[in-house]
């Protein structure tokens, strides 16, 4: 759908939901990027209502391909919801919309937040990454405050036992599906499996809580992005994402995200949620980042060379598997 077919089917419903007599779209740009989701900058003037005068929004839609295990829009805007209720520094959800007829698409309106996300621009710009490191702390802190049960969230399930190992069963299904064998990925998973460790509670986990998905302005955070992949999970599991090498973009000697020390994470996350950060936990749970995003990497490649899908985002995903191989080999010591 081109710009303009978007501007004349939302301008009347963005009138209807915000009860402003009209609406105008002045301008609405694609943002780059977005292989399961597409956002798009909007900036709309408003007549009347609550919403009156000129507004800065991100209108957030399928891509044309999905991930099957990414939430719908009408789940990840339940989820905004409950984040920002609980004080969590998201972008402020404001509509919803399941109506295909619309877009052709579900889609979700909220406000923009000033700044940047990209990962590999964050390592190299924020100069001392302990104040936000903090900041990330605290805010995860606040993320793992919701548990279920929770009535709005009922779409996620519990885990039937170890959440660990139910990620263990789902990895291994996925690559029986592989068109060529992975030794180094199952030899991750047995080790995973011998070392999974009890989780003792269940609390809301973002599990993709890692720099690339949260925007900064100033230095100081602004928004945490992406929560298609949220559950009911192990708390550890968000710190070791954030903290595996996968996801320092280069840093890495800056092993928190590529931007500072894990101690002034890890601090500020035990001074407001009160909880010990369980550091054995934390590393397994890094190992089991790496095989998954290697398995992720690996669907990602087969979209463009087995499904013949013309992505080149995808097809250059699948090049960073052999290193997150290397990793997966240099954490469990070689050895089950």
């Amino acid at each position: 759908m081109s710009p303009e077919e978007l501007i004349a089917k939302l301008e009347p419903w963005l009138a209807d939901v915000a009860k402003s007599e009209a609406v105008s779209i002045l301008d609405i740009d694609k943002l780059s990027g977005g292989a399961i989701q597409e956002n798009w900058l909007v900036n709309a003037g408003f007549s009347s209502g609550p919403m009156a005068g000129m507004q800065e929004l991100v209108l957030r839609t399928d891509a044309p391909a999905s991930v099957s295990t990414s939430h719908s829009r009408t789940e990840e805007f339940a989820l905004f919801k409950q984040a920002f209720e609980a004080g969590v520094l998201v972008p402020e959800p404001l509509w919803q919309c399941d109506d295909v007829g619309i877009l052709g698409r579900p889609f979700f309106f909220m406000r923009r937040v000033a700044g940047f996300a990209t990962g590999f621009k964050m390592v190299k710009h924020v100069a001392d990454g302990s104040y936000l490191l903090a900041t990330l702390g605290e805010q995860l802190a606040r993320i793992h405050t919701i548990t279920p049960p929770n009535e709005a969230l009922s779409f996620l399930p519990l885990p039937e036992g170890s959440p660990a190992l139910q990620d263990i069963a789902h990895y291994r299904a996925y690559i029986d599906e592989f068109q060529t064998s992975r030794p180094i990925l199952e030899w991750g998973l047995t080790w995973l499996e011998r070392h999974a460790p009890e989780t003792k509670e269940l609390v809301l986990v973002h599990r993709d809580y890692r720099t690339g998905n949260y925007m900064v302005d100033e230095g100081e955070l602004t928004g945490i992005l992406d929560w298609e992949f949220a559950t009911w999970g192990d708390p550890m599991s968000d710190l070791g994402w954030l903290c595996a090498k996968c996801w320092r973009f280069g840093a890495n000697d800056r092993e928190a995200g590529g931007i500072g020390n894990r101690e002034d994470f890890y601090g500020a996350y035990e001074r407001e949620s009160g909880r010990s950060v369980d550091l054995e936990a934390v590393n397994y749970w890094e190992v089991m980042a790496h095989v998954r995003w290697a398995i992720i990497a690996v669907q990602q490649g087969d979209r463009f060379a087995v499904e013949a899908e013309e992505n080149l985002e995808a097809a250059l995903t699948a090049y960073v598997v052999p290193e997150l191989e290397l990793e997966i080999m240099r954490m469990t010591g070689g050895k089950v």
